[in-house]
């Protein structure tokens, strides 16, 4: 019969305090990643529905047969507010075409928690001088 020493029986208390210790070390590196992503997915869902709303009014600003110069802002009712801003562009060079290059800015403003986000469209439109 052969008989173990005392020091092959099993683990010792600090052994095992030591891997604890490093479990959770790990665990909580792993839990910081996860919030960090889950906090990276929320701005980009804001930011992605920023876009779609920017998108879609500045389609509809550039299907309106009217376009001229003006300014204006709207509140939609989820809370993002829309800048909006038609101006002449390059017009000592326009002035003699029956053309005029419209300028359109567009910024979408909201709120997320305590810091307000920005995102500004811009592009130009080529329409009919008003007589």
């Amino acid at each position: 019969m052969t008989r173990q020493h005392p020091a092959q029986q099993g683990f010792t208390l600090l052994e095992i305090l030591v891997a604890l210790a490093i479990m959770a070390m790990a665990v909580v590196v792993v839990l910081q990643l996860f919030s960090a992503n889950l906090q990276g997915l929320a701005a980009s869902d804001d930011y992605v529905k920023a876009v779609i709303r920017a998108e879609a009014k500045m389609r509809e600003i550039l299907d309106d047969s009217d376009l001229a110069q003006r300014s204006w802002s709207e509140v939609s009712d989820d809370g993002y507010r829309i800048d909006a801003s038609v101006s002449p562009v390059a017009g000592e060079r326009t002035e003699n075409l029956p053309v005029q290059l419209l300028r359109i800015s567009l910024t979408v403003h909201w709120t997320k928690g305590v810091r307000e986000r920005t995102l500004t469209l811009r592009t130009m439109k080529l329409v009919n001088r008003r007589v």
